[in-house]
């Protein structure tokens, strides 16, 4: 088993039980973590200088959005007679990516958001058990969940580039430099 399936079967056990959150607590939740996570992928963009990853940045920025217009979609759908309130912390614990300093290696950067793409799998896997009686919405937040699956594996092989390039780095300063 691959260090990337061991985590993703860690993160499946670490699940928290979702049946002690409201229905509207756990859409609130999505909007807030595919909105959170658009920022830390536009965040990442603007700090690397590589225009291969600048671009993998801005499209799951953009699968970000998709994501938050599903779900706005859904929560005036469920509440149409209430206004979309997402708060400012989550109202079910999810990892986020923290961006502590400039100085922070990529990799590091790049698990944390893999570790978060994982805890979105998994929330949006349970979550979409609470809407089983309505297939529509059901399907689409499995489609949600394997979406981010495919984001955690795009976010894996960016990591290992880095890494690579972080040791690269290491060994040969200045060997970017040139035409």
């Amino acid at each position: 088993m691959s260090a990337a399936e061991k985590n993703l079967n860690d993160s499946m056990s670490n699940l928290t039980n979702l049946n002690i959150y409201s229905t509207e607590d756990l859409i609130l939740t999505s909007l807030k973590s595919e909105i959170d996570s658009r920022s830390s992928y536009l965040k990442i963009r603007d700090s690397v200088k590589n225009a291969i990853l600048k671009d993998k940045m801005d499209f799951l920025a953009r699968e970000e959005d998709k994501h938050r217009s599903f779900f706005e979609v859904l929560y005036k759908r469920k509440y149409p007679n209430k206004s979309i309130n997402v708060p400012e912390k989550s109202p079910v614990p999810l990892p986020e990516i923290k961006i502590k300093e400039e100085t922070m290696a990529l990799s590091e950067v790049l698990q944390q958001a893999m570790e978060a793409e994982v805890a979105a799998h998994d929330f949006y896997l349970e979550s979409s058990k609470r809407f089983k009686e309505d297939k529509d919405i059901f399907n689409m937040l499995l489609y949600i969940a394997d979406m981010e699956l495919g984001h955690y594996r795009l976010l894996e092989i960016e990591k290992e580039n880095s890494l690579r390039f972080e040791s690269y780095e290491d060994s040969w300063p200045m060997m970017h430099v040139g035409p």
